[in-house]
């Protein structure tokens, strides 16, 4: 039972599972969500405090400072991993080491404003990206060494629709535990 819990905290939206052919449709859905989440995220942290900010989302996990500066992260690597899809023949992109990357110090010492706003303008401009892509941009690929797969920028959409989702989850779950609300 208990690895079911921590794997409900891991995961409270479930896991992104890669798909053959996304429909259009689940495509502006995946777009949508991507396009909202950092009014979303804005709402959420919005009314927290420093101690708040300062909270692991579970045990063992990182803080909704860290998850926040991880998301600002996470996605300029995917944008520039789709410049690099679009501009290139796939591509082997660079990864990183994100659990590294959220010990560092600016993680620690930079305002969450500071990601938040950043996050904000990076989506407008992504966003801007993600609509314009024909049918067989959204087949163009990158190569992921670390788990040997060609991603089709379809399924980044999608995957970072999901990540923007399960990490706002992170955030919006452990309020309602701590009664934060």
């Amino acid at each position: 039972m208990e690895n079911k819990n921590l794997e409900k905290l891991r995961y409270p939206v479930g896991k992104y599972k890669e798909q053959e052919n996304i429909p259009p449709e689940k495509l502006k859905e995946y777009i949508v969500t991507f396009e909202q989440f950092p009014y979303r995220l804005h709402i959420e942290i919005e009314k927290l405090d420093e101690k708040h900010l300062d909270t692991p989302y579970r045990e063992g996990g990182w803080s909704i400072r860290q998850v926040i500066h991880h998301v600002a992260d996470s996605h300029m690597n995917g944008y520039i991993r789709m410049k690099l899809a679009l501009t290139e023949n796939n591509p082997v992109i660079k990864p990183y080491y994100e659990d590294r990357w959220a010990e560092l110090e600016d993680y620690k010492l930079t305002p969450t404003a500071i990601s938040f706003e950043l996050l904000d303008l990076l989506h407008k401009r992504w966003a801007i990206l993600m609509k314009s892509l024909t049918p067989l941009q959204l087949k163009r690929t990158y190569h992921h060494p670390e788990t040997n797969e060609d991603i089709t920028l379809e399924n980044q959409i999608g995957y970072y629709g999901w990540h923007s989702e399960h990490h706002l989850a992170h955030i919006t779950e452990l309020k309602k535990r701590m009664g934060w609300e």
